[in-house]
């Protein structure tokens, strides 16, 4: 479950890409808890039944995947993979990949993130949602 060296790429594994995801997931709540505590008061904080909402769904859902495309976009990376020092690019061409792989990719993590776990056997590290898009997670060359 390490890093895979192939053709001198070396393809990001399981672990890395679970601190990758730690890291993510503190920056996304460093943005939307304190907008949810704005919205709910207490009745966030105290983890009462499921709010659902428009202005939930837009902080919960919407700004999420706002911000993860925008640092998609302009740097093939979200704040997690930039601290492990990786990049997502086609499988095939090892170019950025297009708009559409990005939301594929998105889209196609969600369920569960269960996709993530063929990361740690597949050759390239690839998970579902990155075979669904046809990209790999690469270290970052110098």
């Amino acid at each position: 479950m390490t890093d895979c060296i192939t053709n001198n790429v070396i393809y990001v594994g399981f672990w890395q890409r679970v601190v990758a995801t730690i890291v993510d997931t503190l920056v996304v709540s460093l943005v939307t808890v304190p907008l949810l505590y704005s919205l709910y008061g207490d009745f966030f904080s105290t983890g009462s039944s499921a709010t659902f909402d428009p202005a939930s769904l837009l902080v919960n859902y919407g700004l999420p995947f706002i911000g993860v495309m925008l640092f998609w976009l302009y740097k093939s990376a979200t704040p997690g993979k930039m601290a492990i020092k990786s990049i997502i690019v086609d499988a095939t061409t090892g170019d950025k990949p297009t708009v559409k792989q990005f939301i594929i990719r998105y889209l196609s993590a969600i369920p569960l993130g269960i996709g993530l776990l063929a990361v740690g056997w597949d050759k390239r590290k690839q998970g579902w949602h990155d075979k669904l898009a046809n990209t790999v997670v690469i270290k970052k060359s110098k």
